[in-house]
């Protein structure tokens, strides 16, 4: 009879053990990516004046290389910078084609995102519209950039141990100071939400956060990668040092509490519907107007960020800790991406909620984003934004009565493009390569000292700097990531808390029957091109809806391409038929946009 019971009991621990033995790998790995050239303009604020001077926290890029049983690979790589660049990835993937260990990373199953800090480097982009408050190009800063994101993805790929995914969720109570609506009219039009006050504003955002923990053998903790959705803006565009804000600071958290368990922890700190939501909640008057008068939770913009960081630390090692977590047993991983024009997508009807289908157009900005977003960060002067707006309303009515009498290809483009921008004040049009309707920026009618950036677009336009290449990606990518019973998925814009609601909602409607246990939208991945809203939201055309570029159904657009990447998800990217991919610059288009020093321009 003992026998029999030792038996059994043997029988279940074998069994118990077997359960445990992990279904994937993962490697993990934290780089430096620190770089800047004094002086040279940080992104994310577009203010002349908000530049680099010297380091207050370093960056990094924090990597997870995951596998499965049967070898399949994905890297997932979160930088503090303000955005990932089609460019800079593309970067990188050449970079990791170069060695053995690492040539079966593509374009598909690498995943890289960004926290959005506001106090990072600029430079690196190729595209001429994010280079103007720089100003200019700066290679050394992309070259740097591109080495050490792909010395992270490597350094993973080499550590790759068995270990077991746990995922959690969990909400921040609404007394804690964490996140903010910060456009809180536009969010009000939207039908499916009910309408706050300001006073509630804390409610008006999305106050879940989702978190993947990595456990290795006997429950050590490897690292983590988490998303919550609030701007990285605690630190003010009147600061010159560079800093991760406050999910940098939340991340050195994160890694310290579980260096005495593992002094390699990876702690990654991600966005998600941050659009519309600020970390700033005190209005203070004695503020200067151009650094915008609201603030964290103290005067110090550091101490802020820090106390912002301190509560999202709290909230991801309280879901790592939790007794109750879904563990990822389904091994498989899977990734699928396709690159799409934005720039001319006819939107399904479905997604649109109209009878006739509507469209995308190029891109275009209006004077109410180059207004900046008062919480966060104030950009050109309210006299400037008037002028600004009463030149739109010029330009529309001149160019809307051209083409009823023209009647041909151009006159149909121009009415196209007002249809599709509908509400908007078009000042900028970085698909058409267009200040205030005309293509001749060096002899715009403003005068270059009115704007630092302004300045810039003209001695760039004169030595023949802007001429080839639209201004700001059209072309861009939408990406699946399927790990386990996890679905991510990656776009390339900053997304709105209900627009997030509604692309999440409509994604786990095309996964209804793949058994799929959490979708996971990761904004600022893999290229970048301004914001989505609702269709609600933008006809307010506060900041948000002033840089929703691609129209007034941006966000239908979007649900669109993720249908139709759903559908062609089984086919790899390499065999794909008739696929398209961001274009190459002409390192001479490049290098006469090279940075240069506004000290030492002289105003034309």
């Amino acid at each position: 009879m003992l026998q029999k019971i030792f038996f059994l009991c043997w029988i279940v621990a074998y069994f118990d053990n077997f359960a445990q033995t992990p279904s994937f790998k993962v490697g993990l790995a934290k780089t430096d990516i620190t770089s800047y050239v004094k002086g040279g303009g940080m992104l994310g604020y577009s203010m002349a004046f908000n530049v680099a001077e010297g380091i207050e926290t370093h960056l990094f890029a924090r990597s997870f290389v995951i596998e499965d049983a049967k070898q399949q690979k994905v890297a997932l790589v979160e930088t503090e910078l303000c955005f990932v660049t089609s460019e800079l990835k593309r970067g990188i993937i050449q970079l990791l084609q170069k060695e053995a260990s690492t040539q079966d990373f593509t374009e598909e199953n690498v995943l890289i995102m960004a926290q959005h800090t506001h106090c990072g480097p600029g430079g690196f982009c190729h595209y001429a519209s994010y280079n103007m408050s720089v100003p200019g190009y700066i290679p050394e800063v992309y070259t740097w950039l591109c080495r050490q994101i792909a010395k992270s993805i490597r350094a993973a790929n080499a550590k790759k141990i068995p270990c077991n995914i746990k995922l959690n969720k969990g909400f921040f109570p609404e007394d804690w100071e964490v996140a903010f609506n910060r456009s809180l009219a536009a969010y009000n039009l939207n039908k499916d939400v009910t309408p706050l006050p300001f006073e509630k504003r804390n409610q008006a955002v999305n106050r879940e956060m989702t978190l993947l923990h990595f456990e290795g053998e006997n429950k050590q903790p490897l690292g983590s990668i988490n998303w919550f959705g609030v701007h990285a803006t605690n630190i003010s565009n009147d600061k010159k040092l560079i800093n991760a804000d406050n999910k940098g600071y939340a991340a050195t958290f994160l890694e310290e509490y579980y260096a005495a368990q593992n002094k390699n922890y990876v702690g990654a700190f991600g966005q998600g519907s941050a659009g519309d939501v600020t970390p700033k909640f005190i209005y203070n008057p004695k503020l200067k107007a151009q650094r915008g008068y609201w603030e964290g939770k103290f005067p110090d913009d550091v101490q802020s960020a820090k106390y912002n960081g301190e509560l999202q630390f709290k909230k991801a090692k309280e879901l790592i800790e939790a007794q109750a977590q879904h563990e990822i047993k389904n091994s498989e991983i899977h990734c699928a991406l396709r690159y799409f024009d934005f720039s001319n997508i006819a939107i399904d009807t479905f997604y649109s909620q109209t009878k006739a289908v509507k469209y995308t157009s190029p891109s275009c900005i209006s004077m109410t984003m180059l207004g900046g977003a008062l919480m966060d960060g104030p950009a050109a002067p309210k006299a400037i934004v008037s002028v600004g707006k009463m030149g739109a309303s010029v330009v529309k009515y001149w160019e809307i009565s051209l083409a009823k009498l023209a009647k041909n290809a151009w006159a149909d483009t121009i009415l196209r493009k007002y249809k599709v921008q509908g509400k908007k004040d078009i000042v900028l049009e970085t698909g058409y390569r267009k200040i205030l309707g005309t293509k001749n920026i060096k002899n715009l009618i403003i005068p270059g000292f009115a704007d630092g950036t302004l300045q810039t677009f003209k001695y760039f336009h004169r030595k023949g700097a802007l001429g080839k290449m639209p201004w700001s990606p059209q072309i861009l990518p939408v990406q699946f990531v399927q790990i386990g019973d996890v679905i991510l998925a990656a776009l390339p814009f900053e997304i709105t808390t209900t627009a997030g609601r509604r692309l999440k909602k409509g994604i786990e409607l095309l996964y209804k029957n793949d058994n799929i246990k959490e979708v996971i939208i990761c904004p600022y991945s893999n290229s970048y091109s301004g914001y989505i809203t609702t269709y609600q939201e933008y006809q307010a055309q506060m900041y948000e809806g002033g840089h929703t570029v691609f129209g007034e159904y941006s966000l239908a657009a979007l649900q669109t391409v993720f249908s139709q990447l759903y559908a062609v998800k089984k086919v790899p990217f390499a065999e794909a038929e008739n696929r398209i991919e961001p274009p190459v610059f002409d390192e001479k288009e490049l290098e006469k946009r090279r940075f240069y020093r506004r000290e030492e321009f002289l105003a034309d």
